[in-house]
C-alpha cells in the first residue's frame, strides 16, 4: 500500500522514478523497489520523498510514515526475494494490505486456498524447469501468504468464484485433487470466505478471456486495484474506468453461479467422481 501510494504521489508530481533517485543520491532502482514492495524505506527517507513530491498534509504525511514504520514487520517475503519475481512480490504486498479480495478463476484453484501438494502440481505444470529447491521456496510463500491474510488478526475477506472446469482438472492426480477438493470444502466454512462454483451448465459468460483479482484496501477506495496475469506478463491496473468493467464482470459471474450450498454439494460431486 505504501509503494503504490508514493507511486501515485510520484506521478501526480511529473517526475520519473529514476530521477526522484538521482536527486536524493540513491540506487537509480531504490525508489522504483519500495513502489513495487521490493525494498522498505526509512521514515527520514520517506520525509525527503514527500517534500520533493510537495506533500504537506499532515494527515497524509502521519498516515504514511506510520505505514513505513510497520513495513519492515509486514515484509514477511523479503528472504524469498532469491526465488519470487518482482511483479510477484509487488502483488504478495498488495495483497498482504487488502481487506477484501474478489477472485475469479478459470481452471486453478484460488492459491490462498490451495493445499501444499496441489500447489506444488501447479507450479511444476507451469514451469517444469523449476529446481526442487526453489520449488520447495514456492510452496512455502503460498503456505505464508494464506497465513498473513486469512489467518491474520483481522482476516482477509475472500470472495472466489470458481469455473467448475477449475474442480474437473485433475491436477497432480487424483489424491492430490481430493485432498484439495475437501481443503475447499472445509475453508467455505470458514466466515472469511465466500466460494462459489459457475457450472459447466451456465454455458459462455463475461470471465471466459481469463482469470483476475480485485484488491480492495481499509483506508482509500481509490487504491484499489485489478491484478491479471498470463504466463509471461501481469497487468495492474487501477483506472476507475478499468475497475468500474472489473466489478461489473464479477457481479455478473457472482449472479451465474451457484449459491455456496449449491457449490459445496458440486464440489462434493467432484470428490466422489475421482473415487
Amino acid at each position: 500500500m505504501l509503494g503504490v501510494e508514493l507511486r501515485a504521489l510520484r506521478e501526480e508530481s511529473g517526475n520519473t522514478a529514476d530521477e526522484m533517485a538521482r536527486r536524493l543520491g540513491w540506487h537509480q532502482t531504490k525508489v522504483s523497489r519500495i513502489e513495487n514492495g521490493r525494498s522498505g524505506v526509512r521514515v527520514h527517507e520517506l520525509e525527503s520523498l514527500l517534500d520533493l513530491y510537495g506533500v504537506t498534509d499532515p494527515e497524509v504525511r502521519g498516515g504514511l510514515v506510520d505505514l513505513a514504520r510497520e513495513n519492515k514487520a509486514r515484509m514477511w517475503w523479503t528472504p524469498y526475494s532469491d526465488v519470487i519475481t518482482q511483479r510477484y512480490a509487488s502483488y504478495i504486498a498488495l495483497e498482504t494490505e487488502a481487506s477484501t479480495k474478489r477472485t475469479f478463476e478459470t481452471t486453478l484453484i484460488p492459491g490462498l486456498l490451495q493445499t501444499p501438494d496441489y500447489t506444488r502440481a501447479v507450479i511444476n505444470a507451469l514451469a517444469p524447469e523449476t529446481k526442487p529447491d526453489a520449488v520447495d521456496a514456492l510452496v512455502s510463500v503460498r503456505l505464508a501468504r494464506q497465513g498473513a491474510t486469512l489467518r491474520r488478526a483481522s482476516p482477509l475477506t475472500l470472495r472466489a468464484v470458481v469455473d467448475e472446469a477449475a474442480l474437473r482438472r485433475t491436477t497432480g492426480g487424483a489424491r492430490v485433487m481430493t485432498k484439495q477438493l475437501h481443503h475447499l470444502l472445509e475453508a467455505s466454512e470458514e466466515p472469511n470466505v465466500v466460494l462459489r462454483v459457475l457450472p459447466f451448465s451456465a454455458g459462455g459468460h463475461v470471465g471466459m478471456l481469463g482469470s483476475f483479482v480485485i484488491l480492495e484496501f481499509p483506508i482509500r477506495s481509490d487504491l484499489d486495484v485489478v491484478y491479471t496475469e498470463s504466463q509471461v506478463s501481469s497487468i495492474q491496473l487501477e483506472r476507475r474506468s478499468d475497475l468500474a468493467t472489473y466489478n461489473q464482470m464479477f457481479a455478473n459471474l457472482s449472479k451465474n453461479a451457484l449459491d455456496e450450498a449449491q457449490s459445496r454439494n458440486l464440489i462434493s460431486c467432484a470428490v466422489k467422481d475421482l473415487q
